[in-house]
């Protein structure tokens, strides 16, 4: 499409002038096969000209919204992009009670490559340990990032959020990435949030072969239909005397009998 041909154009331009490129893009769903290619060749293409890409895939929204309606779910992602951008944003401009600052964020993005976002809010007793589980179950990118080379963390909370809470968030979303993997955490209080405690997490350094993981590549399944045509194979008769007469066209209850 428009977008993710024109992305990686605009990307390397804004680079090209000093600026530090954070693209975001959707993944398309599974089902759409054809965007997927595209999807796959234009994220390559994006994460080679820009320094970060935070992917949210689309699939993702059955976890977050099972039961609304298409629209509607569409509508979700549509904020969630905003949010993040904002929360990106607000962690520079914004006051905190540990600051995240540009220099920071350039830090963590300049080098990042394709990046995932880890979301999460709770309001239960042990909150710290319940946003992280959620967080951790709930991640927008189907893929394994223990191997991320850094993470930018900002937590908001109430004025009941400790340093202990934020601290042991920060600690447990960090904890199985790689060694030498450079961190920044930042928290901030707000009235708004008493009795709540809100992460957002971006974990960069993920290689883009990574984000199929475990999904079938759609142009393997497209290569193998294509010899299929090409090298038909031919069945093979079964061994038992009585059942490769039937699949020659015997009679079945001469088969069975």
């Amino acid at each position: 499409g428009t977008g993710t041909g024109s992305a990686p154009v605009v990307a390397q331009v804004a680079k090209d002038q000093g600026a530090i490129v954070v693209g975001m893009v959707s993944y398309p769903f599974q089902v759409e096969k054809a965007r997927l290619l595209r999807a796959e060749d234009g994220l390559e293409a994006l994460a080679s000209n820009a320094d970060s890409v935070i992917v949210l895939d689309n699939n993702r929204l059955k976890n977050f919204v099972p039961n609304l309606p298409l629209g509607q779910a569409f509508s979700v992602m549509d904020q969630l992009i905003g949010e993040t951008v904002k929360g990106i944003s607000e962690t520079i401009t914004e006051p905190s009670l540990i600051n995240i600052d540009y220099a920071d964020v350039r830090a963590i993005m300049s080098k990042g490559g394709v990046a995932v976002m880890l979301v999460g809010e709770s309001k239960q007793q042990n909150k710290a340990e319940s946003v992280v589980r959620e967080c951790l179950s709930n991640p927008m990118l189907d893929i394994d990032y223990r191997g991320a080379t850094g993470s930018l963390i900002h937590i908001t909370g109430g004025s009941d959020l400790t340093l202990t809470d934020a601290e042991e968030v920060a600690t447990s979303l960090t904890y199985e990435l790689d060694p030498h993997a450079d961190v920044i955490w930042g928290a901030r209080v707000r009235n708004e949030m008493e009795g709540k405690i809100r992460v957002l997490a971006i974990m960069t350094g993920v290689q883009t072969g990574k984000i199929l993981g475990n999904r079938v590549s759609y142009k393997q399944v497209l290569e193998e239909e294509v010899r299929k045509v090409e090298n038909p194979k031919v069945p093979q008769l079964p061994k038992n005397r009585k059942a490769r007469e039937f699949a020659s066209g015997g009679n079945l209850l001469e088969w069975v009998g």
